[in-house]
Parts: C-alpha cells; structure tokens; sequence
C-alpha cells in the first residue's frame, strides 16, 4: 500500500535488569553479558539497514530509542546501534530530535558523554519517585539518591532531560507525591511526564491485587494527585501540553506528540508498532501482523479523540473537515462541553481538566462517531 513517509523512527530495546511489579511491555529480565542481547541488537542494525536502502528513513524527523531499559544493554552495543543509524538517518538534520530512554542504575557518565557525541540529544530516565518506600513498593532497582545522581550525569552533556514520575500507588501519600514532583522543579528538570498507576492482567501488581496483598489504585486519589502535580508545575512555569506531559517552554517532546497528531511512525524491534496511513486508510502493524486497520471515517475519528490528548485540542477548521465523514461531531461535542469535558473558545475544541480525569468518557465518545 503507498502511504506517507515516515516522520518518526522508533527502537524497541526489550532488556531490563529486573521486572518491575506493575509492568506489562514487551521486555525481559536479562543479565547485560547474555549473548541473545547481541542477537538483538546486530538484527536491529540489519533492520536499519533494509529500511534505510527502501527509502524509509529518508524523511524521520524524530528517533525514540524505548524500551525496556536501552541503558542495560551496555555502551559497546549501544554505540553499534548509533553508528547504523548515523548511516541510515540524517541525525544533523535541523531541529532533529533523538530520545534515549535509560535508568538511574545503568547510566554512566561514560554513557552520557558518547551517546552526546553519536548524535542523542534528549534523554529520558525512569525515575518514577524521589521517596525510597515508593521505590521499593514499585520494585524499582534505584533509590532516590541514585535518581539524583543520575539526573546529574545526565546534565553533564544534555540540556534536554525528561523523566517519568508515578502517582496512585498504593501506600503513597500525597505529600510524598508532592516532594517527589518539588524535588524534580528544584532540579531543573524541563520535562516531566506524570503517570497514574494502573493494575494491568497478568502482571505481579495484577496478582497482589487479586490475592489481597495489595489494594488497588484509588481513582480519587489519582485524581487528587494528579492535581497536586499539575499545580505545583504550572506554578513553577511548565505548561502541561499533553494529558500526562508537562514542559517548560521549548521542551516538549516532538516525539511523543507525533503520535497524537496522526503522524506516520516506524516501529523497528520486537513488539515494535508501525503506523502507516494514506487519505483513505491507516494500518497499525505489530510483528508483521496488522493490528489496527481503520477507513477514513474511523481515521477522522481517531484524529480528534487523538488530539483532546493535547492542551491545545483541535481546531474549527480540522473539526469542519472532520464533519464531512462525521456528520454527528458538532452534536456530540456540544453535548461533551456541556457536561464540562471541553471548552470552546478562540476558534478551537480544548479538553477540560475534568475531560482528562474522564478521559475514557472524552474519548470513547469521540471513538464512538465511528466505530
């Protein structure tokens, strides 16, 4: 099927030091000197290099390398991995972004300063919590300090750091959350993603739950704080541009907004997604198996519940072109502005703090426009 060029390349790097309880992605626990992470990596590269004689790097505009834990897999293969792509994507490309995930525990000041040097210009490290029993209920392999310690290497070459903070869990009292969020302003952090707990099947979390050992996440309280962050941080001057995002001005993640804004990415890896689209189709593929194949009511669909993710929600403009296949919308966003879920003004739909605490009302009832 023709479709658009890609904009975004994302590498999936499936290796952690431990399994964290609440986990449910695509990785493995493995020990770093294990053989099959060389497997990996060298088919990565391959990988790298068939997409790039096909022609499909030629437009990337953002690389993400995710995973899993991409710092456990140790720099000698990291570097590998950069150099094939150095080959394959135009990393000096203007306004390029190029995002490394890693965790406080694997990441070196050698690591910071040759991942700088090969083209890595974002870094975004799990950090999850400044408060020891957080960690620790979370099965995190760092503590705080470590956290700290980290972010400081980080600073070393990189001006642009992200890291991912977590609140709803079990045991975390909102004044714990509230100087796990201060500590990260007081760092300079520029970026910060916030995410509420969730109990996903099948995972350790799921099990402790089911046997009683562990209460389940409190939807009041998520909600409580998520406010608690959300105030502290546009205090300090971020602005919260997506759902579970908050930057200070230039930091946002150009990436991670790619997929909210209908933007074609590649997925290189195991249980890596691709996102192909054209005017007419979009197909999302995972292990060479289509698992998302939407028509174009049911593209213009996904694009606005998409875009009530962003703060700055989406436009008369977009909404007229999206009628023509959805004749319903203005009735349904209507109705969700009069139950407080958005608020239109200056020629544009925008989701409401309450939309987002509801966001599976917001969206399903978007979704649902064509199902």
């Amino acid at each position: 099927m023709p479709h658009d060029p890609y904009k975004a390349l994302y590498l999936h790097i499936p290796f952690c030091v431990k399994r964290c309880g609440y986990c449910d992605f695509a990785t493995r626990a493995i020990d770093r000197d294990d053989p099959r992470i060389d497997e990996y990596v060298e088919q990565l590269v391959v990988d790298i290099r068939r997409f790039c004689k096909q022609g499909e790097l030629s437009e990337i505009e953002t690389v993400y390398i995710g995973g899993g834990t991409p710092s456990h897999i140790g720099l000698n293969r990291l570097s590998s991995l950069l150099y094939a792509l150095s080959l394959s994507v135009d990393l000096t490309r203007d306004g390029l972004e190029f995002t490394m995930e890693a965790n406080p525990e694997s990441l070196t000041e050698r690591m910071v300063l040759d991942i700088w040097a090969m083209g890595v210009n974002r870094l975004s490290l799990g950090v999850q919590s400044f408060d020891d029993e957080v960690l620790a209920i979370l099965g995190r392999a760092h503590d705080a300090a470590r956290a700290k310690e980290a972010i400081e290497t980080a600073r070393l070459r990189f001006d642009s750091v992200s890291i991912d903070l977590m609140c709803g869990v079990p045991g975390q009292s909102a004044s714990s959350l509230e100087e796990s969020v201060k500590t990260a302003v007081e760092l300079g952090i520029p970026h910060v993603s916030m995410y509420p707990l969730t109990i996903e099947p099948h995972t350790a979390f799921d099990r402790a739950v089911l046997s009683g050992e562990m209460q389940e996440p409190d939807d009041d309280v998520e909600a409580e704080h998520m406010q608690i962050a959300a105030h502290i941080l546009e205090e300090a001057g971020y602005s919260r541009y997506e759902v579970a995002s908050y930057a200070l001005p230039g930091y946002e993640s150009k990436h991670n907004s790619s997929y909210w804004t209908g933007v074609p990415y590649l997925g290189i890896g195991q249980n890596a997604t691709s996102m192909t689209q054209n005017s007419d189709r979009r197909m999302r593929v995972m292990n060479n198996e289509v698992i998302d194949d939407l028509d174009r009511r049911q593209m213009e669909a996904e694009d606005l519940m998409l875009g009530m993710r962003m703060s700055i929600g989406v436009s008369d403009e977009r909404v007229a072109a999206a009628a023509e296949y959805l004749p319903e919308v203005y009735d349904v966003l209507n109705d969700l502005e009069n139950e407080g879920f958005l608020v239109h003004d200056l020629s544009r739909w925008r989701p409401t703090t309450q939309g987002w605490l509801c966001g599976n009302d917001l969206y399903g009832r978007i979704l649902d426009l064509a199902p």
